[in-house]
């Protein structure tokens, strides 16, 4: 480890105290039942480790490859499929979805009332490809998520269309017809609400390339940058790699939430959701970071082009303005002080609002408490994985954060 310290400009001693806070704070307590860790700087390895356990019901210690439910850190990648095609020029940011999606044009925007007496208007202007990127479209999750407290009408709406839920087969344009005929929740570019914009973006990536989504995945992305193990189905040859997920109960103890044996993850899904159906490896995830802090190619492969990405990460939020100012509801993957939203990521944009390292870093973060950050400026990659759901319960990325950012000594 110290052989790199001089390559990073991370000091090792100082790393390590990862371990430390983990194992004292998470592991002997029980908090989670495992994670794994890996820091990258300036391409070169500067720490990974695996800590406690994957499985605690069949007493199996956190395996190096060990297989993670990666939720929403599916987002990132879907939007860079998305943003592969924006390159070969099927669309530009501000061209309404309906070119698509002929749906789309019927489109009405919320105002008030529920049921028979809701109270509509028509849109300023049509839901846009940015909208989508950027969660900024109007959509919403159709409720049931934590933090969001009772349900807005418009969610009742999109279960009653049995919008992707899991009893239904619909075809990615089923699926995006469906979400034509709900009204949206507030007026597209307006605001900034977590939603079902993303499993959007994979519908339109199948629509537009005219390749299953899955098969796109897996032929422009994971395939090239050698992503071995992400998929949104854990092969039956991998399942016992896959780690066990957990949720805090009310009395603080872990409660198996998905047993690997008989998870959902190891059938194929019928709706493959680019917002947060993949599984895969902290190894894979670095992979796809590296690429990212390389401009958009890795190993000779180039995926994106570094402006393309550079526009991605910047803020795309309205004038300017940080999530505190836009965002509907408080359900997400990040704190909301000092920090944008661009095209598939969020971004800190100021120190002192968001009271930590990492200005210009851009990362997300998954439902079982998974997080990732790429720092273009520092230079610097982290990919961090557990199974804890809600990912709220705990402040991984600020915590982790602290401790990496002041192992920087150079």
């Amino acid at each position: 480890m110290d052989a790199h310290s001089n390559w990073t400009g991370l000091d090792a001693t100082r790393l390590d105290r990862i371990a430390d806070h983990l194992d004292r704070n998470f592991i002997q307590s029980q908090k989670i039942a495992g994670c794994q860790i890996a820091v990258a700087r300036h391409g070169h390895p500067a720490y990974f480790k695996s800590f406690g356990s994957m499985d605690l019901e069949r007493g199996k210690p956190m395996a190096d490859d060990a297989i993670f439910r990666i939720y929403s850190m599916s987002k990132p990648i879907t939007s860079v499929a998305l943003m592969m095609l924006y390159e070969k020029g099927y669309f530009q940011l501000n061209d309404p979805v309906s070119r698509y999606v002929p749906s789309w044009r019927n489109h009405r925007v919320w105002v008030s009332g529920e049921g028979e007496s809701m109270v509509t208007e028509a849109p300023k202007r049509p839901v846009t490809f940015r909208d989508v990127l950027s969660h900024m479209a109007g959509l919403t999750y159709g409720g049931g998520l934590p933090g969001v407290g009772v349900e807005h009408p418009i969610d009742l709406i999109y279960r009653g269309l049995k919008i992707r839920s899991s009893n239904t087969q619909d075809t990615m344009m089923g699926f995006l017809d469906k979400l034509g005929q709900v009204p949206l929740r507030y007026q597209p570019g307006e605001q900034w609400m977590y939603s079902l914009a993303t499993d959007v973006c994979g519908a339109l990536v199948e629509v537009i390339s005219g390749k299953p989504f899955a098969q796109y995945l897996q032929d422009e992305i994971f395939g090239p940058l050698g992503m071995v193990d992400t998929a949104f189905q854990v092969a039956p040859d991998k399942v016992d790699r896959f780690c066990a997920n957990y949720q805090r109960g009310a009395d603080k103890a872990l409660k198996l939430l998905d047993d690997p044996a008989t998870s959902a993850f190891t059938q194929t899904p019928g709706f493959k959701s680019g917002g947060g159906g993949l599984t895969g490896t902290t190894a894979d995830y670095m992979r796809f970071c590296e690429m990212l802090r390389r401009g958009g190619e890795l190993d000779g492969v180039r995926i994106l082009g570094p402006r393309t990405l550079a526009m991605m990460h910047m803020n795309h939020l309205p004038g300017g303005r940080d999530m505190t100012q836009v965002a509907l509801g408080s359900f997400s993957e990040t704190a909301y002080e000092g920090v944008g939203f661009g095209l598939g990521f969020a971004s800190t944009q100021g120190v002192v609002e968001a009271g930590g390292l990492g200005v210009g870093d851009y990362y997300w973060g998954g439902a079982a408490s998974t997080i990732f950050l790429v720092d273009p400026v520092e230079d610097l990659t982290m990919v961090f994985m557990t199974q804890l759901m809600p990912s709220g319960t705990f402040n991984f990325r600020g915590q982790l954060k602290s401790l990496i950012y002041s192992a920087i000594i150079d």
